[in-house]
């Protein structure tokens, strides 16, 4: 073994956009070290080439024996065999404990700081909330909120912002109640004439993105006095604070958060905060993300032998 390296807990946080791994060792956290995200393919997300690059991170951090690992994963729910995924992840890291969660329970932890009762909403070019007070009885509340995609959901993301204020300027366009001509001008400087946008902006895989891009156009119109602009803002907010809430509801004493890039968006800011405040709350801020969602667990995992579970959130190896 290579000494003060040994017996360290893992977090592992997977998502779309690349892998994030750190270790700590006696309470003190190694820096963070990434390898490429998720690839998906006819069977799902390919969880071995995933744990393969994990592996080859740890050799590299000097890590030869891992305590316990936490491994975070988007779209555990509808891509893996959550299962497999503990065997694989386990198995491939030498783990003597394994805890495999849903990306959604590690954002919860990391954004509170712990495990404790609350609900987080995402807003960055999607939308997903979620909610819990990590208990193990049937009365317990574990809800996740939105998350669908920019096509069945997705309420007051960045794409959806860009969508509609897209469809603001179309409506200008065509002489219709509600255009905005201002992001119209916008559309055609970011995207051509209105006539390659159906093409340019619906038929790409990167489409959710593209279609983000366009949200601090609208962003800047709202804060320019657009009211088309403003309203697509303020709806915005408004959609991010009931997924909020709707996660939170049943859980005594919620600790709300919210995290993501378009909150650096004023306008959407200020209306979620709004929209908050009237339903009887306030948001507290982020502690963390996800990696440290997932660090935490894996110490909790490593120092106690267990994390609270749930059958679809959270499994155990």
């Amino acid at each position: 073994m290579s000494g003060d390296r040994a017996g360290a807990v893992v977090g592992v946080d997977v998502g779309g956009s690349g892998l994030r791994l750190q270790t700590s060792y006696a309470g003190q956290p190694g820096p963070v070290v990434t390898a490429p995200g998720v690839r998906i393919g006819s069977e799902g997300v390919d969880v071995g080439a995933l744990a393969a690059d994990a592996a080859s991170l740890l050799g590299d951090s000097g890590v030869d024996e891992v305590a316990a690992v936490c491994w975070s994963q988007r779209g555990l729910l509808f891509l893996s065999d959550p299962r497999e995924v503990v065997r694989v992840v386990s198995t491939t890291l030498r783990s003597q404990r394994t805890a495999v969660v849903s990306d959604a329970v590690a954002s919860l932890v990391g954004a509170l700081g712990g495990v404790r009762p609350g609900a987080v909403v995402a807003a960055g070019t999607g939308a997903v909330a979620f909610g819990s007070d990590f208990g193990s009885a049937d009365t317990s509340v574990w809800r996740l909120v939105d998350g669908w995609g920019h096509v069945l959901g997705d309420r007051g993301s960045a794409a959806w912002v860009g969508l509609e204020g897209l469809r603001a300027g179309l409506r200008f366009h065509d002489g219709l109640p509600g255009g905005s001509e201002r992001l119209l001008v916008e559309g055609e400087s970011a995207f051509g004439a209105t006539s390659h946008w159906p093409r340019r902006l619906m038929t790409r895989t990167d489409a959710p993105a593209v279609l983000a891009s366009f949200a601090p156009h609208v962003a800047e119109a709202a804060v320019a006095d657009d009211p088309v602009a403003a309203a697509i803002c303020r709806t915005a907010g408004e959609s991010l604070a009931e997924s909020l809430l709707s996660a939170a509801a049943g859980i005594e004493s919620p600790v709300l958060v919210a995290t993501g890039g378009l909150l650096a968006a004023e306008p959407v800011r200020e209306a979620l905060e709004a929209a908050v405040e009237a339903a009887g709350f306030a948001l507290t801020p982020a502690l963390g993300g996800a990696l440290d969602g997932a660090l935490h667990l894996a110490t909790v995992l490593g120092e106690t032998g267990t994390v609270p579970r749930h059958p679809a959130y959270v499994h155990l190896g």
